[in-house]
């Protein structure tokens, strides 16, 4: 809210009176809408979400500032409403609602409905209709009412008791107008601003304004006559043109004034006193926020501050925490862990809030009967020293955590060992709601025990609670005892999603690997990678020359504001998708110009993304090299709800694969010292594999088992002809149809991907399903049964959730069913994979090899071969990966050697 309306608001209504906060639903989306640009809030399967996500922080700071006691939301039904049938003319020349705007709309409705606001649209009226009866009902019995609009004709309503709040920057800022501000503004009250708008009209609803005549003019006559009434019945004392103007056009200012007025009687059935704030659906709004992709921690805390629950019940203070906490002296620590260690204890340290970067300068300790422990390791004696590593190193000294994998590499830099570990709250979390973007431990807190924890303050690279020991141990402690009762409470809730045993037996094992696999990163080499930045550099200097000659002056690659002048002003080329400020000039459309025109700025723009995207990811691996000559990647357990790992800092997954310039890059990933050659392992096909297997498709599987080229195989079935006679294209069609089913693809994305049209790529979907019934089948079934039961599951048992299965809004529901057709193929793979790493890490050790494993990048491990053991790694790696699972379309594995990673490839 601007200062200027905060200090406006200082003559509010006494505090006791009931508050009634109305808003138009259409009007703010709308401009929401425009505010943010739709290509930053999309979700990963297309949806775009600008619109809800601008209206959802307008709506939680409006909230926040005005602190209703009643809410309520209108929207408009349609253009047909009682305005369009007395004149047809009425908001036609408004241009078509954009793609990206419609069925957001729907999903802010869903979004109120997680809130348990009502939401009003009637047939035959406009929101504004709506807000103007519950506004003038409530105002008649003693509420103080603050409509949030984008339509000026609120104005009218605007009295002692009803204020309107105006958005005047996109939906960041609101204007607060009162009586005193529009009299301000428009030079009258506000029960006179239907006859003002009247005559100046309204182009936005195709209201004709007079000829010469605007505001000020209109507002003049207002105030000199005292009432359009008085104005029409003496318009023949206005002198002039604009007089004249004024006669000519007295039948339509007449039609205006009727439309401008805004209805109070429009039958809701419901009171004011009927819209009191009730607390959220917790649940189905997280779920909802999840499916959005709404990553932003600060929207989620603040729209759950303003939960009329938290006011009514409000969480439990920390301090009523029972924690018996003790700052224990140096030697203080041997004897509590004596007292203590054998039961289950809770283990905190700074560093879970940075997922384990950092030193470990503070530790606590927590049991469940509530005493607990803080120390600082800098100042442990050399017998808590040696107590606390044993305690940690004890598989049978049970240990509740957050984040192991961070936790254990952190130990691990001090030379510490960490065993035992029974539960990772962060992983059972995943486990538990696979699609939320947060496992922060503050955020689990709220959720699942209604307790808030304070994060720690960062100064000069370090973390701290407070500006004492004193004040960081009673935190941290509190935080040890917080990570030891979520883990008793997803204890009780991994049976019910059938998913103990994946916790147990797969992910944290998995979690211990890869910590190993950030401590042991992959040799760089520096020189290589800083050569290669160097010509990528060189190639987008290139291209900014060639992109310069091409129009005959220099621009700013970078700006789309001057690409787009020099694209569609300049050279006249067709233009592309229409934005709020433009035309697009995303990697899509310059495709499509690329194809529709002959000019090669487009091509030469393409070329110049693509060699600042990939100078840039060089870039960032020489920023990442450490002092010991290898690149640490920090690999990410709970980010995909397929399963799948990723890695970040830096990002292994951003190299491309199988261009040129990838395999440069990848060049710069060499053996390291002591070793003799990298090795590499990966899964043919493994996705189809899972497919087939799932399926049970006896196409599939005898194409498998024939041992020849499987897309050559598919191919000659789906296209009728000989396996001699698949051509390139038919081969390309068809790896993108099998791959496409894999990933839930649908014909439109299907045609997207081979440049043919949707008919085509259904075409070509409906004769493979002739050749391959059985993978139909299973894929129709695999959403039918997640309709029915919520979720779909890998072969271990790995769910995913999708309640958007039976949404009424199309598009979330066809989003639900692509991931449906998508999780359990994924899913199954991602688990394979873990599987398949864990029985070489085990094989490694069993066999006594000095061979070590380095990266799990998509589907490829990547392996340091030592001296001498090349075959022996070739024949494990070989046996432990295609005896992972048993599939009916049997694992087949790929192994390359070579001195770089790119050399390693097969």
């Amino acid at each position: 809210m601007s200062e200027k309306g905060e200090k406006e608001k200082s003559g509010a209504e006494a505090p006791s009176a009931p508050r009634l906060l109305l808003l138009d639903g259409h009007s703010l989306a709308y401009r929401a809408f425009f505010a943010l640009p739709a290509e930053n809030f999309t979700t990963v399967v297309g949806q775009p979400t600008n619109a809800i996500y601008g209206f959802t922080s307008m709506l939680v700071n409006t909230l926040r500032d005005e602190a209703p006691t009643h809410l309520a939301v209108a929207f408009d039904v349609s253009r047909v409403t009682w305005r369009s049938d007395r004149y047809a003319e009425y908001k036609a020349t408004r241009s078509a609602t954009p793609d990206e705007f419609k069925g957001q709309v729907e999903l802010i409705g869903e979004l109120l409905d997680t809130m348990r606001v009502r939401r009003f649209a009637v047939s035959g009226f406009e929101a504004d209709d709506v807000i103007a009866t519950l506004a003038t009902q409530a105002a008649d019995e003693g509420f103080q009412v603050s409509i949030v609009t984008g339509d000026r004709d609120a104005f009218q309503l605007v009295s002692d008791r009803i204020t309107v709040l105006y958005p005047t920057k996109g939906v960041s800022e609101l204007t607060r107008f009162t009586p005193e501000k529009v009299q301000e503004k428009y030079g009258l009250p506000p029960a006179l601003y239907p006859d003002f708008a009247a005559l100046r009209g309204d182009p936005s609803d195709n209201l004709p304004g007079i000829p010469g005549v605007g505001e000020k003019t209109a507002a003049k006559w207002i105030n000199q006559f005292g009432s359009l009434d008085a104005l029409v019945e003496r318009a023949e004392e206005v002198k002039g043109k604009a007089g004249q103007n004024l006669r000519e056009h007295l039948d339509s200012v007449r039609l205006n004034r009727v439309l401008t007025e805004l209805a109070r009687d429009v039958e809701l059935g419901c009171v004011p006193a009927d819209l009191a704030r009730q607390p959220y659906d917790e649940s189905a709004l997280t779920v909802l926020l999840d499916t959005l992709e709404f990553r932003n921690p600060s929207l989620r805390d603040r729209l759950f501050a303003v939960d009329p629950a938290r006011a009514d019940e409000p969480a439990p203070a920390l301090g009523e925490l029972t924690v018996d906490g003790v700052l224990l002296p140096a030697g203080g620590l041997a004897p509590w862990l004596t007292e203590h260690g054998a039961a289950p204890l809770g283990l905190a340290t700074l560093d879970d809030w940075k997922l384990g970067a950092g030193s470990v300068h503070a530790v606590a300790l927590a049991t469940a009967e509530g005493p607990a422990a803080w120390f600082d390791p800098a100042q442990a004696d050399e017998a808590d020293e040696r107590a606390f590593a044993g305690w940690l190193a004890d598989p049978e000294r049970p240990k509740v955590v957050h984040n192991a994998k961070g936790v254990r590499r952190v130990f691990a830099e001090h030379g510490w060992e960490l065993a035992g570990i029974t539960m990772d709250t962060a992983l059972a979390a995943y486990l538990v709601q696979p699609g939320r973007r947060s496992f922060a431990l503050d955020a689990l807190s709220v959720e699942f025990l209604a307790r808030e924890l304070e994060q720690p303050a960062e100064s000069g690279g370090q973390l701290a609670f407070g500006a004492d020991d004193e004040a960081e141990a009673e935190s941290l402690m509190r935080h040890a005892r917080t990570i030891l009762d979520l883990g008793e409470a997803f204890a009780g809730r991994l049976p019910d999603v059938g998913a103990a045993e994946l916790l147990t037996d797969l992910e944290l094992p998995t979690s211990e690997l890869l910590a190993r696999l950030e401590r042991a990163g992959i040799a760089a080499d520096r020189g290589w990678l800083e050569r290669l930045e160097q010509q990528f550099a060189v190639a987008v200097q290139h291209a900014v020359t060639e992109a310069h000659a091409s129009v005959g002056h220099e621009f700013n690659l970078g700006s789309p504001k001057q690409l787009q002048e020099v694209l569609f002003g300049e050279l006249g080329l067709p233009k592309t998708k229409k934005t709020k400020t433009g035309y697009t000039t995303d990697a899509d459309a310059l495709a499509w110009l690329a194809t529709q025109t002959e000019h090669e700025l487009p091509v030469i723009m393409l070329r110049h993304r693509e060699q600042a995207r990939l100078r840039t990811t060089v870039e960032g691996l020489i920023k990442t090299v450490a002092p010991d000559g290898r690149i640490h990647t920090t690999f990410q357990q709970t980010v995909a709800a397929t399963g799948r790992l990723s890695s970040t800092d830096p990002n292994l997954q951003n190299i491309p694969v199988r261009t040129d310039e990838g395999r440069a890059i990848r060049r710069g990933f060499v053996v390291g010292e002591g070793f003799e050659a990298l090795m590499t392992a990966d899964y043919s096909q493994i996705e189809l594999r899972v497919m087939a297997h799932l399926s049970e498709d006896a196409g599939l599987l005898d194409a498998f088992a024939s041992g020849e080229d499987l897309h050559d195989t598919v191919a000659s079935q789906v296209f009728g002809v000989e396996r001699d006679q698949v051509d390139p294209e038919m081969r390309r069609r068809i790896k993108a149809m099998s791959y496409g089913l894999a990933y839930g693809l649908s014909a439109f994305g299907l045609s997207q991907q081979l440049s043919i049209t949707p008919d085509e790529a259904r075409k070509l979907m409906d004769t493979y399903f002739e050749r391959f019934g059985g993978v139909r089948d299973y894929l129709q079934h695999v959403v039918d049964e997640a309709r029915i039961i919520g979720y779909t599951q890998t072969l271990l048992g790995r769910r995913r959730y999708l309640p958007d299965l039976t949404s009424s809004n199309r598009q979330r529901r066809e989003m639900a069913e692509r991931m449906a057709l998508n999780a359990p193929i994924q899913g199954t793979a991602a688990d394979i994979v873990k599987i398949a790493m864990l029985r070489v890490d085990e094989a490694l050790r069993a066999e006594k090899l000095a061979s070590r494993m380095l990266l799990q990048v998509h589907d490829e491990i990547v392996l340091e071969v030592a001296p001498g053991e090349r075959e022996r790694l070739e024949e494990l790696v070989r046996r432990e990966m295609v005896g992972a699972v048993r599939l009916r379309a049997p694992l087949d594995v790929s192994v390359g050697w070579g001195d770089t990673w790119e050399s390693a490839a097969h």
